[in-house]
C-alpha cells in the first residue's frame, strides 16, 4: 500500500483533530441505504459532537444528515418499517412543564429517539428518569425493541424509580453500598443504579395534541400501583425512615409516566449485575431475546447463553457450564437458528480456544463449527438464506496483521475468506434479500469508512460525509523469525522522502492488549503523525498477539517478558537493517499492555535512546488486586508468573530516559501503577537536588484513553518534545498549553 507525500492535516495536530470520523454504520431493512454515526469537532474544538448521515448502499449518490443537535446522537438502528432509531440527550421540546431529570431535558439522561422513514421530526420514545443506556436489539420483522438501561435497585416500578433518584439528587446524595464485586469499569464507579433490559412495543406509541399528565387510577389495570401490573412496587416501597416533610407528599411524586409513550416492560427484575451481558439478540417476531447473561461467581462470574420470553419476562437457560463463557449471540433471519461463541476460561497453562457454535432456537441441536480453525471471532452473524435455506455464517477475525470477513459454513466445512484486501472490517450488516453485506472498513492509512461487500467479495466504496484523508508516506511489512523459528511480523510506516541518504529514526510503538493486533485505524493511537514528523513507525504483533493462531498466542502465556520481549527485539532488528531506517536514532513507546512492555523493555535494553510509558502496568501483584477486574488477571498468572514479570523488579537498571503518562479516572490499569513508577524512578534515578531526565504527564480527568480533543493535542505535542529531545538532541520545549 501507498499513501501520498505532499502536506496532510497529519502535519497539524490541530487539522488531525478536526477531521470527521465515522463511528458507526447501519443497514435499512431493504438494504437502499446505510445510516452512518459521524463526529465532528464542536467550534469551540474541546469536544466532538456526534448526527446521523443517510447514504445510498449501493455506491451512488451523497450524503444527506439526518440530524442536528447540541446534544449529538449515537447507537442508530433501523427498525423494521425503516424508521431511525437513535440515543440522544437532545431536549424534547413536547415534554410537560415540570417533567423529572432525563425528560430530554439539555444535558440530561439520553433517551431513545425515532426518526420517522416516511420524513419529519424526531419524536421522544421513552422518558426513563436515568435515561436509556443503549439499543440492545431490535426485531427486524415487528414493531418490537429492547434497550439496555440503568435502574435504582429497591424501588418497584418506573414512577417509584423516578421518585428515588430524585430523592438523591435533592439530598445530594452520591454514597453507593455495595454488597458484590466488582465496584467499578474501565473509568466510572458502578451503582447504585444496575442494568436491565427493557422491551418496548413501538404499536404502543401514541400521537396527541399535548401530553396526558393527570394521574393514573390506581384502579386501572395500566396503573402502576395496580396489583396487576407487572411492575408494581409493594405498598410499602416509598416509605422512607427518614421525617422529611416532602418524602412522601404529592407534591414531591413525579408524574405518571406519559401515557401516550410505549412503557418499557422490564424483562429482568432484580438483575443485580447479571445484565452486565456479553450481547443479546432478538428474534424476528420480536417475541425472544437470547442473552449472554453474567452469572456471578464469587469475585468473577461466568457467561450464560439464556433465553427470554418478551411476552411473559420467562427465562430458560439454554447452555451453562462451569469455567466457561458463551457470549456474542446472534439470531438467524429466519428466526429458527442461533450462533454464540463458546470459551472456556483461561488458566496460567495457557490460553483457551474461541469456539463457534450453533443450535437451534430453543438449544437443541447445539454443533461447533470451523473446529481445526483458530481464529478468535471478533464478530458473527448469520448469512442471508439461499434459497429459503440459511447456509452460513459470516464472521470476521484477525488474521495475519489484518481483519477480514470470513463465510463459515454450517454444516461444518472450512472457512472461505471473502476480503483478502489489506483492511478490517467491523459493523456487519447483512442484505437479507441480496446476501450484500455493509461494512465499515480501515487500515492505517485509512480510517473507518462505508463499504458494500458482493457476495464474491468484491468491495464497493460507498459515499462519506468523512473523506478519507491524505496521509504522509507508505506502508509496508517487515517479517522475522524468532529465536525458536516463530515468524514475527509488523507493519512499517515510512515517512515521505526517506531512502539510504536520508534515513528515517525508528519509533517502535507497541499495541496493548496484549490479546490484540495491530491491525485497523486508531483515532487514538495515530502512528501517522509520527510519520509527518519523520520518523519511521514500526508497528508489531509480536507473542499473545490475535489473528496467528492459538500457539502463537500460547508462546508469551504467563510469561509476558520472555517472548513477546525477544519477539520484539527481532522485529526491530529486521527494521534496523533496511537502509531507509537510521538505526543510531530508536524510541520506543506503548500504552496499557504496550506501557507495560515499555517498562519491561527500559529495565532489560538500553538499546532505545526514549521511552513512552502510557497507562501502563508496574507492579503486577500490586496490579492485580487493584483493576476493574482482577479476578481475570489473577487467574492468568500463576503466583511465580507474577513475580517473573514484574517490570518494577527491574527499576534499579533503568538508564533510558522514560516518559510516564497516566489519566487518573483510569480504573483497568489504575493511576497507582505510574505512580510507584514514578516514585521508584525518583527513588533509584534522581539527582541529589530531586531533577531527573523522566518526566511524568499527568490527566486528572481522563481515563485509559485520553480521549478530550485538547488534551490529546498536549499528549501528543508533549510526546514528540520528548522524542525530538532525545533521539535528536533538541532543546525541551515545554507544550504551551501545560502552562
Amino acid at each position: 500500500m501507498t499513501a501520498k507525500s505532499h502536506s496532510t492535516p497529519f502535519s497539524s495536530l490541530n487539522d488531525y483533530i478536526a477531521l470527521p470520523r465515522v463511528e458507526g454504520l447501519a443497514l435499512s431493512p431493504d438494504g437502499s441505504r446505510v445510516v452512518l454515526t459521524v463526529a465532528t469537532l464542536t467550534r469551540d474544538c474541546t469536544s466532538y459532537e456526534r448526527a446521523l448521515w443517510s447514504v445510498p448502499a449501493d455506491g451512488t449518490g451523497v450524503p444527506t444528515r439526518l440530524t442536528r443537535s447540541a446534544a449529538g446522537e449515537s447507537g442508530a438502528a433501523f427498525t423494521a418499517a425503516g424508521d431511525v432509531l437513535f440515543v440522544s440527550g437532545r431536549p424534547d421540546t413536547a415534554a410537560e412543564e415540570g417533567a423529572e431529570k432525563g425528560a430530554g431535558k439539555d444535558g440530561e439522561a439520553t433517551q431513545l429517539w425515532l426518526l420517522p422513514a416516511g420524513g419529519g421530526e424526531a419524536r421522544l420514545i421513552t422518558r426513563l428518569a436515568g435515561g436509556v443506556t443503549s439499543i440492545a436489539a431490535v426485531a427486524t420483522g415487528a414493531n418490537s425493541l429492547v434497550i439496555a438501561a440503568d435502574l435504582l435497585p429497591s424501588p418497584v416500578g418506573l414512577e417509584a424509580e423516578s421518585l428515588a433518584r430524585k430523592k438523591r439528587t435533592e439530598k445530594k446524595v452520591a454514597a453507593i453500598l455495595h454488597e458484590s464485586y466488582p465496584v467499578r469499569f474501565w473509568d466510572h464507579d458502578l451503582g447504585p443504579a444496575q442494568p436491565h433490559l427493557l422491551a418496548l412495543d413501538l404499536a404502543d406509541l401514541h400521537d396527541t395534541i399535548a401530553r396526558p399528565v393527570s394521574p393514573v387510577s390506581p384502579d386501572s389495570p395500566d396503573s402502576p400501583d395496580s396489583p396487576d401490573s407487572p411492575d408494581s412496587p409493594d405498598s410499602d416501597s416509598d416509605s422512607d425512615s427518614d421525617s422529611d416533610s416532602d418524602s412522601t407528599s404529592d407534591a414531591g411524586a413525579p408524574a405518571p409516566y406519559p401515557a401516550d409513550l410505549p412503557r418499557p416492560r422490564d424483562l429482568t427484575p432484580i438483575p443485580a449485575r447479571t445484565m452486565d451481558t456479553a450481547g443479546q439478540a432478538l428474534t424476528p417476531d420480536g417475541g425472544t431475546l437470547i442473552v449472554a447473561a453474567r452469572v456471578a461467581e464469587q469475585r468473577s462470574g461466568r457467561y450464560v447463553l439464556v433465553s427470554i420470553d418478551v411476552a411473559t419476562g420467562t427465562q430458560t437457560t439454554l447452555f451453562d457450564e462451569v469455567k466457561v463463557d458463551f457470549e456474542s449471540p446472534a439470531v438467524s433471519l429466519d428466526g429458527r437458528q442461533i450462533a454464540f461463541v463458546r470459551s472456556a476460561v483461561s488458566t496460567p497453562d495457557g490460553p483457551a480456544d474461541q469456539e463457534i457454535w450453533v443450535a437451534d432456537l430453543d438449544g437443541g441441536n447445539p454443533r461447533r463449527l470451523a473446529a481445526v480453525w483458530d481464529r478468535w471471532p471478533t464478530s458473527l452473524t448469520f448469512d442471508a438464506p439461499r434459497d429459503g435455506t440459511t447456509t452460513a455464517l459470516i464472521v470476521t477475525a484477525d488474521h495475519d496483521g489484518r481483519g477480514p470477513i470470513f463465510r463459515v459454513p454450517l454444516d461444518g466445512g472450512p472457512p472461505e475468506q471473502l476480503t483478502t484486501d489489506d483492511f478490517s472490517y467491523t459493523n456487519i450488516c447483512v442484505d437479507a434479500a441480496t446476501g450484500d453485506l455493509a461494512a465499515l472498513r480501515s487500515s492505517w492509512i485509512a480510517p473507518a469508512h462505508p463499504v458494500r461487500i458482493g457476495r464474491s467479495g468484491a468491495v464497493t466504496m460507498l459515499a462519506t460525509p468523512a473523506a478519507l484523508p491524505d496521509v504522509p508516506g507508505t506502508i509496508t511489512e517487515v517479517e522475522t523469525r524468532a529465536e525458536d523459528g516463530a515468524r514475527v511480523r509488523a507493519w512499517l510506516l515510512l515517512p515521505a522522502g526517506v531512502s539510504a541518504q536520508h534515513p528515517a529514526p525508528l519509533l517502535l510503538w507497541i499495541h496493548g492488549g496484549p490479546l490484540n493486533s495491530w491491525n485497523s485505524w486508531s483515532w487514538r493511537w495515530n502512528p501517522l503523525l509520527a510519520v509527518a514528523r519523520g520518523y519511521a513507525v514500526l508497528l508489531p504483533d509480536p507473542a499473545l498477539s490475535t489473528g496467528y493462531g492459538l500457539e502463537f498466542i500460547a508462546r508469551g502465556w504467563n510469561s509476558w517478558g520472555a517472548k513477546p520481549y525477544t519477539d520484539l527485539l527481532a522485529i526491530v532488528d529486521a527494521a534496523k537493517a533496511l537502509p531507509e531506517i537510521d538505526e543510531t536514532h530508536t524510541a520506543a513507546m506503548g500504552g496499557s499492555f504496550g506501557g507495560y512492555m515499555a517498562n519491561w523493555v527500559a529495565g532489560h535494553t538500553d538499546r532505545f535512546r526514549a521511552i513512552v510509558s502510557h497507562a501502563s502496568l508496574w507492579s503486577l501483584d500490586q496490579f492485580n488486586g487493584t483493576t476493574d477486574d482482577s479476578q481475570y488477571w489473577q487467574s492468568i498468572f500463576s503466583r511465580q508468573g507474577l513475580i517473573d514479570n514484574s517490570p518494577h523488579l527491574s527499576v534499579r537498571d533503568i538508564v533510558t530516559p522514560m516518559l510516564v503518562i497516566h489519566g487518573d479516572h483510569d480504573y483497568r490499569v489504575p493511576i497507582g501503577e505510574s505512580l510507584r513508577l514514578w516514585s521508584e524512578l525518583a527513588e533509584h534515578h534522581a539527582n541529589a537536588d530531586g531533577s531527573t531526565q523522566h518526566k511524568f504527564l499527568f490527566f486528572p480527568d481522563e481515563n485509559h484513553w485520553v480521549l478530550k480533543p485538547q488534551h490529546a493535542v498536549v499528549w501528543y505535542e508533549t510526546v514528540f518534545a520528548f522524542l525530538d529531545q532525545h533521539v535528536h538532541g533538541a532543546d525541551w520545549k515545554r507544550p504551551r498549553l501545560l502552562g
